[in-house]
């Protein structure tokens, strides 16, 4: 009796250390939390929304095809289609489906691609380790880390493109702002824009 209790406290052990080391998809672009922007990259601070269980049950809005009609080398967002679309300088076109920002939290307009980021860590601020003591001061690159393995940082604040550790996600309307891609997907975007890369995010 005293080994089969023994080994339930083990195993539940086990499960609690597995389940410390699951960080939920993050991403935002809301908040500085006093980190100036002139330079954002150096080490790089997540926004202070952390989500311990995001929703990522929003129904798709009914689909339009995206406007294309821009420059060659640019990078198109369509929120609404949670479609993302690189032309490149050639004139070849690229589509990935993304996740976007929840309501309340998309930004539109145009931007450009200013770093990016290879294996990027990620650094929750103090007031997140704060309200969840669990997180680390910084998780390294690897299958936990909620920016996945790239990151591609645009010139608007916090925003940026990235992988992430809930492929789930990709398609609907999940993230404080950042747009989420497969893994692949980002991989590929990464290798073929540059900064200067012109990025615009349509409704």
């Amino acid at each position: 009796m005293r080994l089969l209790v023994l080994l339930a406290a083990a195993l539940f052990l086990i499960a609690a250390h597995a389940q410390a080391q699951v960080y939920a998809p993050y991403d935002g672009y809301g908040e500085y939390d006093g980190y100036g922007y002139d330079d954002p990259y150096s080490p790089y601070p997540p926004p202070p929304d952390y989500e311990l269980e995001p929703d990522y049950g929003e129904p798709l809005q009914e689909p339009r095809e995206p406007s294309t009609r821009i420059g060659r080398g640019t990078i198109v967002i369509a929120t609404r289609e949670h479609t993302l679309i690189y032309t490149t300088s050639a004139g070849e076109q690229f589509a990935y489906p993304i996740a976007v920002g929840r309501e309340g939290k998309q930004w539109y307009g145009t931007t450009r691609v200013v770093s990016k980021r290879l294996h990027p860590e990620w650094r929750p601020t103090a007031s997140m380790r704060q309200k969840n003591p669990r997180l680390p001061e910084v998780v390294k690159p690897g299958p936990a880390n909620p920016l996945g393995t790239r990151a591609i940082y645009l010139a608007d604040g916090l925003l940026r493109i990235h992988g992430t550790n809930d492929p789930s996600s990709i398609g609907t309307n999940a993230s404080s702002g950042c747009f989420r891609m497969y893994r692949e997907d980002v991989e590929e975007l990464y290798d073929m824009v540059q900064p200067g890369t012109r990025v615009i995010v349509q409704r």
